[in-house]
């Protein structure tokens, strides 16, 4: 047996061991929920209030134990001795350097040292029956060294090792050795180093249709942004591929394991697109933590609506500027305003007819308007002016000398006439209350638009806004991500009104067989959630929540300055992190997006980390995105790229538009042959339907998506068609097109069409420098070129 293999059977002991104490860990967690439905039957308030703790606590756990991850033990480091003996309540020892007299020489003089502690790193800690650690939890104190420990700073680690394991069989181990110059035994025999590197091993994986979590990879300056504490805005930059997602969806696991009473369900990450959603929803639950943390994408932030359609550059520059709030704040006005309220309002009061005409309507109407509260609640403001002008005009003021009469005596002319039927029909015509989609579909109209947009846009600019607001139906289909965010505005703007309390049942708002028992069951709030529900019955808090503790932003370069004011709502009293990198931002107003973030973030202290390794892309790929990003934004640095594999990017050129299909069918054949993952094949946003017929019945290993829906993806090939129609698409198109190159973690292949230009060796235009014609890329080999 060779050392590999001994060492996969030791870490197979040790997770059957593991294993096992889970089993009965399962078997208690089984036993409290039987024993808390014993509880339930004994009918007293207090037991089934014990009853109700005990079965959410018992079936969370039971939920965390039951699953089955992949790799539930993951990690292990061989500890030296450490300076103190103190131990954390996971049993590990607090000590972050070792003992002075850890390390001696031996009679060679070499150095010598005796392995003190082994620390076996997985998903969820695990104790023995004795309390002695099988396993450390990931995000507890005690893990750090697993992630932060190099060898320039080992601190007590000589050995990490990556456990690879599907299920409860162990597959293989690869070790850093981060002492190479000591001699270190454990129980009395070398301690053995097997692979060539676990994080080389872990980038060279396939990728599937989903983000798989790097709990096991994780490195020292992504750790440390992990657990940097909250209670500031934590903002975290990076290049692609460098990890900034993971480690933001990571973070938010760590939050909940160190303060889950202050963050269970109180997370919300903010991501841009649907697509990336999807890519990322399943690391959180593989992480231990489903159903915690809510993950939205920008167009499904606001409940009751979903974005199901995409704005052009230019109409979507217009919708997301910061000037929109302004005009939001006049058309939510003007739509209540415009009404076609009656002109006359004739009421029956002391046996007489009152009437209000239509100059005094309009005069109540100014006193209306002049008041600061959201639009729909100026509503009880419009009832009592309407209400005062009915009692002068009734001249019932004038018949009482003695003020307390006279209040009383207008109190009830208030309660009945305000009661009547023509009263209140003639309050809902003349101040009628608006929903934010009823507004949005007024700026259709672009005559109205243009007089509330007067000084505000361009002439053309309120015709390219009305047209693109056509397409939203009554119902909120044909909305874009940047149509939520102008609801959200509008919302804020319009205000909910109050809606009356929902009849009481029986007696005391029990059933009346609950009160003549004397005894209310005590539900969970899943289960009174359920019978609301059942009844129809959702409070405004049920439907949306606006107190979040902690708000994660993911590619936030990429937030319009409304798209900011929406998100700052969900998280006034939230600490923040926010995850992105200005050299892949498609906003191309980043100053006036700049200013809606600080005011998002209010005046919260910052702290700033930089991710500065790509370990998505091998450097023959990154070299041709960093020559794209030379052009893009000249000055900005590009992360390392730390693996090569030695095939450097092909480019293949359509001469012809007629021949663009074949051509794409054949370099994403060809990329199917060459990789056992994913493909991506990003295209121009307008050219995405028509990319995705092309190539309808491919292998389901291959993704066709818009270069504005790629933020954040990766494949193992990437095929990028027609770059000039990405660059074209918008003033950012060149920061676009360098996002679309930075996606692949094996094979690159550029397919140009005739608007490329390529040259001799099929190198498009884009790609290449600005300057003399013929110069090569900088940095980028020309790769073969396939021309059709």
């Amino acid at each position: 047996m060779d050392v590999r293999d001994r060492e996969i059977r030791d870490e197979q002991r040790h997770l059957d061991v593991v294993y096992g104490r889970l089993t009965e860990k399962i078997h208690e967690a089984e036993y409290l929920m039987a024993d808390a439905a014993r509880r339930g039957q004994v009918g007293t308030p207090g037991a089934l209030a014990e009853r109700d703790a005990q079965v959410f606590q018992a079936g969370l756990h039971l939920s965390r134990l039951n699953r089955e991850f992949e790799d539930f033990l993951f990690g292990r480091i061989d500890l030296l001795a450490g300076k103190d003996g103190e131990r954390g309540p996971d049993g590990a020892s607090t000590s972050v350097e070792p003992a002075d007299d850890a390390v001696t020489e031996d009679a060679d003089g070499g150095q010598v040292a005796e392995i003190a502690e082994t620390l076996h790193i997985g998903r969820l800690g695990v104790l023995d029956a004795e309390y002695v650690p099988l396993v450390i939890d990931w995000r507890a104190p005690a893990a750090a060294p697993f992630y932060r420990a190099t060898p320039l700073r080992p601190g007590r680690v000589v050995r990490r090792r990556v456990i690879r394991s599907r299920g409860r069989r162990v597959l293989g181990v690869e070790d850093d050795l981060l002492r190479p110059g000591l001699r270190a035994l454990l129980d009395g025999r070398e301690l053995p180093v097997v692979g060539d590197g676990a994080l080389l091993a872990a980038l060279g994986r396939e990728r599937g249709h989903r983000m798989t979590d790097i709990v096991a990879s994780i490195q020292a300056e992504q750790d440390e942004v992990i657990r940097a504490p909250a209670g500031k805005v934590t903002e975290v930059t990076g290049g692609p591929g460098t990890g900034k997602t993971a480690v933001a969806l990571h973070r938010a696991a760590y939050l909940l394991y160190q303060d889950r009473r202050r963050y269970a369900g109180g997370i919300l990450v903010v991501s841009p697109t649907p697509l990336l959603v999807s890519y990322t929803e399943g690391v959180l639950p593989s992480l231990g933590e489903e159903g915690q943390v809510v993950i939205r994408a920008l167009g499904s932030l606001v409940d009751g609506f979903e974005a199901d359609a995409y704005d052009e550059q230019r109409v979507a520059a217009i919708k997301g500027s910061a000037v929109m709030a302004r005009l939001l704040a006049r058309v939510a006005r003007g739509v209540t305003e415009d009404a076609e309220a009656p002109r006359t309002l004739r009421v029956v009061a002391f046996g007489r007819r009152v009437e209000l005409d239509a100059d005094e309507l309009a005069r109540v109407r100014r006193q209306v308007a002049g008041g600061s509260a959201p639009v729909n609640l100026l509503r009880p403001r419009a009832r009592r002016l309407l209400l005062e002008a009915l009692w002068h005009r009734s001249g019932a003021a004038a018949r009482y000398q003695d003020p307390e009469l006279a209040a009383e005596a207008r109190d009830a002319f208030f309660e009945d006439i305000g009661e009547e039927d023509v009263f209140q029909e003639f309050l809902a015509a003349f101040w009628p209350e608006r929903t934010p989609l009823q507004a949005l579909l007024a700026m259709a109209d672009e005559q109205r638009l243009a007089r509330w947009a007067r000084r505000l846009l361009r002439p053309r600019e309120v015709r390219q806004l009305a047209r693109s607001l056509r397409r939203v139906t009554p119902d909120g289909r044909g909305l874009s991500a940047h149509d939520v965010a102008l609801l959200d505005e509008l919302r804020a703007l319009l205000g909910t009104p109050p809606r009356p309390a929902p009849a009481r049942r029986g007696s005391g708002g029990l059933d009346e067989l609950d009160a003549l028992g004397g005894v209310a069951e005590l539900t969970t709030y899943a289960e009174r959630l359920e019978r609301r529900a059942d009844r129809g019955e959702r409070s405004q808090r049920d439907e949306e929540r606006f107190d979040y503790t902690h708000v994660i932003v993911d590619e936030a370069q990429d937030l319009t300055p409304m798209q900011w004011r929406m998100v700052g709502r969900r998280g006034r009293q939230a600490s923040w992190t926010v995850v992105g990198d200005p050299a892949q931002s498609s906003w191309t107003a980043p100053d006036e997006a700049a200013a809606e973030q600080r005011a998002a973030l209010g005046g919260r202290s910052r702290r700033r980390f930089e991710l500065t390794v790509n370990y998505r892309n091998p450097a023959e790929i990154a070299r041709v995105a960093d020559g794209v990003l030379a052009r893009a934004m000249p000055g900005a640095r590009p992360p390392r790229a730390v693996r090569s594999t030695g095939v450097l990017p092909r480019y293949a050129v359509a001469a012809g538009a007629d021949e663009l299909p074949d051509a794409v069918r054949a370099e994403a054949e060809r990329l199917l042959g060459e990789v056992t993952g994913t493909v991506g094949v990003v295209v121009a946003m307008g050219l995405r339907a028509t990319a995705r017929s092309w190539l309808a019945g491919a292998d389901d290993r291959l993704v066709v998506l818009g270069s504005l829906e790629a933020k954040g993806l990766e494949y193992d090939a990437t095929l990028v068609v027609a770059p000039a129609g990405i660059v074209a698409e918008s003033p950012a198109g060149a920061r676009v097109l360098y996002v679309a190159l930075t996606r692949s973690t094996q094979r690159l292949t550029v397919l140009s069409g005739p608007e490329d230009r390529p040259d001799a060796a099929g190198v498009p235009e884009a790609l290449r420098p600005a300057g003399p014609a013929g110069e090569p890329a900088p940095g980028a080999a020309p790769g073969p070129a396939a021309r059709r």
